[in-house]
Formats: structure tokens, sequence, C-alpha cells
């Protein structure tokens, strides 16, 4: 593929964006991934070069919220250990489906992650608890599970993970956002390995990328710490609406 000038005023902008909401809320796939491929890549590149920007982001994030003492140290590594093998299968699925099987399960996927988003924003918030090894378990199985969909589909696993550790283990919104980044930021270069070494990173397009990613996530969870559960929803919310206009625009297509 040929870069030109408009395939990174495009790209680059968009992926600044989408770190900065994923450092929050998550979902930023669903601003950088549709920039990729609105810039002429195909599904596998566009996976493959949104995976190399993303995870720079997330690490960045990471880093940030560590440093606040936000994170659950060990839910997260629990969920985080379990995403790297449940990432890599997702991403062998993804590639064996191919391009058209992919653009299929996206159009369905947005919706059922869009209507999660909102019944979240309903959800009250549990008093902390010691964690019990049932929950233990529960983080397990996140990982597993968001991990395989991180590496198939990719844009809202920050949102997902938010959203289960609230609802199942009783998370306040603050520490979701934070423990769901190294988690992220696990099921990311998982996925990542496996694109690059099918050669589907564009690394001309894939390093700018990243350094607008950093400077992105860097923001958002700054913006995060910052302002609270109350702009963790707000910024949720505002992903149902991209959610609900990416799959207008899918079908209309």
């Amino acid at each position: 593929m040929t870069l030109t000038p408009s395939t990174y005023l495009l790209v680059l902008p968009m992926v600044f964006l989408a770190a900065v909401v994923d450092a929050i809320a998550g979902g930023g796939g669903l601003i950088s991934l549709p920039a990729y491929t609105i810039a002429g890549l195909d599904y596998d590149y566009a996976s493959g070069n949104n995976k190399f920007s993303s995870t720079f982001g997330t690490l960045m994030a990471t880093i940030r919220y560590a440093r606040s003492g936000a994170v659950k140290p060990r839910p997260a590594a629990i969920a985080a250990v379990l995403a790297l093998p449940g990432s890599w299968l997702g991403t062998r699925a993804a590639m064996a489906l191919g391009n058209r099987a992919m653009h299929i399960f996206m159009v369905f996927a947005i919706p059922v992650v869009g209507a999660l988003v909102l019944l979240e924003g309903k959800k009250t918030e549990r008093d902390p608890r010691p964690f019990t090894r049932r929950q233990y378990h529960v983080c397990a199985a996140i990982g597993l599970a968001i991990g395989f969909y991180d590496g198939f589909f990719g844009p809202g696993t920050g949102t997902l993970l938010i959203l289960l550790f609230t609802w199942l283990l009783g998370m306040d919104m603050v520490s979701a956002s934070a423990t769901a980044k190294p988690v992220n930021l696990a099921s990311n270069i998982s996925s990542l390995v496996t694109r690059i070494a099918a050669g589907n990173v564009i690394f001309a397009l894939a390093l700018p990328a990243m350094c607008c990613s950093l400077a992105g996530g860097w923001l958002g969870a700054r913006l995060a710490l910052t302002r609270g559960a109350k702009l963790i929803r707000v910024v949720m919310l505002g992903v149902l609406a991209l959610l609900t206009v990416r799959l207008a625009v899918e079908w209309l297509a």
C-alpha cells in the first residue's frame, strides 16, 4: 500500500482521540480501527496497525494509573495472565475467517457492546469488599473471555472490562477503568505479536501513530483520575453514540 500525506492526516488525529477515549472508558478502537480502514487498509492490516498503536497508548495509560495507586494489582494480574492465550486464540480465529466474515461480525457485535454500555450507565456501584477466591476465579474467566474478544474483534474491549469489573466484582468506576488497562495491555501485546508475525503491520504508519497514541493515553488517564467516575460514565455514553452511528453507516453502505 502507498502511504500519502492524506493517510497520515486522517489516521494520526483519530488515533490520538481514540487513545484519549480508550484511557478513560475503553472503546477507542471504535474510532481508530475505522480510521485505518477508511484510509484504505484492509481488515488484517487495519487491525495490525491498530493493535500496534493502541498497545502503546494502553501502556502509557497503565503506567499513569499504576502510579496513582488506582489499579487493583492481584485481580489485574490474574486477568492479564489469562488474557494472553485468549487474545492469541481470538487473533488466530479472526485471521482464519478473513475480511468478509469479520465485517459481518462487526455489524452485529457493535449494537451488543453499545447496549451493554447503556445499561452500565444505570448500574449502581457497591461498597468495596475484600476479594474472595471465587472472585479471583471470575477474574481469570474475564481475562480469558475478553482476551479472546480483543484478539477476534477489538473495539470496545476496555469498555467490556470496565462493565464486568463493576458488575461482577463490585469495583468503583475509577478502579475498574484502571484495573482494565493492564489486562487490555496483555491482550493487545499477545494479539500484536501474532499480527507482526503475520506481516500485518506497516511500520511507516504504525510508528507515527504510536507516538499519537502515547500522548492520547497519557492525557486520557490524567483526565479520568482528576474528573473521576462522572467523566468515565459520560465518555462511555459517548462511545454508545459512536457505536450507533457506526452501525447505521455499516447498514447504509
